[in-house]
């Protein structure tokens, strides 16, 4: 869904953001670790129910990263997606309370998701506030 074409080259992005290669490795870093925390999670999950908790909180939140790359890159409307990343943000801190409370590490492994979408959220907003309004 990132397509880093004409329109984003274009906009203007605080001069803090961090170069264009660091956001891969970032990403990976952090499905992996999310990953590893799911698995974890699910394996010492006490019941049926928390395993089924575990894999809707994924879903969920796999639903709405998508959404919020649909939104930017796609559609081209970073004020919506800086709404939107604020249901994002949530749904990782349900993840790092829902697979920590089987496995306390999983929770520790979901922390840098935690922050990532954090420090997106706000650079976002910075992009938003360099280049608005949007949609006309």
């Amino acid at each position: 869904m990132t397509d880093l074409g004409p329109w984003y080259e274009n906009l203007r992005k605080p001069e803090w953001q961090p170069p264009g290669w660091l956001f891969g490795p970032a990403w990976t870093l952090i499905f992996t670790l999310t990953a590893i925390a799911g698995v974890m999670g699910w394996i010492n999950a006490r019941s049926r129910a928390h395993q089924r908790l575990i894999i809707t909180l994924a879903a969920a939140n796999g639903a709405l990263n998508v959404l919020w790359s649909i939104l930017f890159f796609r559609l081209h409307r970073p004020d919506w997606s800086v709404i939107e990343v604020v249901a994002l943000w949530l749904s990782v801190l349900a993840m790092l309370i829902g697979f920590g409370k089987s496995a306390r590490v999983s929770g520790w492994l979901i922390l840098p998701y935690l922050v990532w979408v954090a420090f997106a959220g706000f650079l976002n907003w910075e992009i938003v506030h360099l280049n608005g309004p949007f949609g006309a």
